[in-house]
């Protein structure tokens, strides 16, 4: 029995709380301006993020390419070391077991050059979206102050379901950034 009022108790201070919490929230959504945006809408709208993903993408495959030639290289030394193994001293087996390893090593090394946190596609990403990113930000900006918005939301990224289409302000970013339709 105490056990059900305690239950009901807690069910109504939810309720109580989950009120007065949409209260606060509404009282400070109509003292504050919010847009939103679309960003994936807005680079592909944008010509210069798209040339920078095709050279990414061109560079990232070329690169790969590589990688994937040590690779293969290494295997085969390995077959060959495995078919060849039988008939080979210790000393000639410590050296293809070497040769392997380097091939190996150097595959590695290459994709951590290439691909690893400082990689050279990261230092490429970096400068080639870096002046998109900021042009973006600086028409988001412009846009916030001339139209007194306190925040706005990129709903592609973000969880939420619904937005008002005459809120959306994608278009304005365009034609301030200088890609009008």
């Amino acid at each position: 029995m105490w056990s059900k009022i305690r239950n009901q108790y807690f069910y109504v201070m939810k309720r109580i709380f989950f009120a007065l919490a949409v209260a606060f929230l509404s009282i400070g959504v109509y003292a504050q301006k919010y847009a939103f945006i679309d960003t994936e809408y807005l680079l592909k709208k944008i010509p210069d993020y798209e040339s920078a993903t095709q050279q990414l993408e061109l560079s990232s495959k070329k690169w790969q390419k590589e990688i994937d030639a040590l690779n293969s290289e290494a295997q085969t030394l390995y077959k060959n070391y495995q078919a060849e193994m039988v008939f080979l001293t210790d000393d000639q087996k410590k050296e293809k077991e070497k040769e392997i390893v380097a091939k190996e090593n150097e595959a590695s090394e290459l994709k951590r050059k290439y691909f690893g946190s400082e990689g050279e596609l990261f230092k490429k990403k970096e400068s080639l979206m870096k002046p998109i990113y900021e042009d973006l930000y600086n028409a988001l900006k412009g846009i916030a102050e001339a139209k007194g918005y306190s925040a706005i939301w990129d709903r592609a990224t973000g969880m939420i379901m619904f937005v008002n289409p005459n809120i959306d302000i994608s278009d304005d970013v365009l034609n301030r950034m200088g890609y009008a339709q």
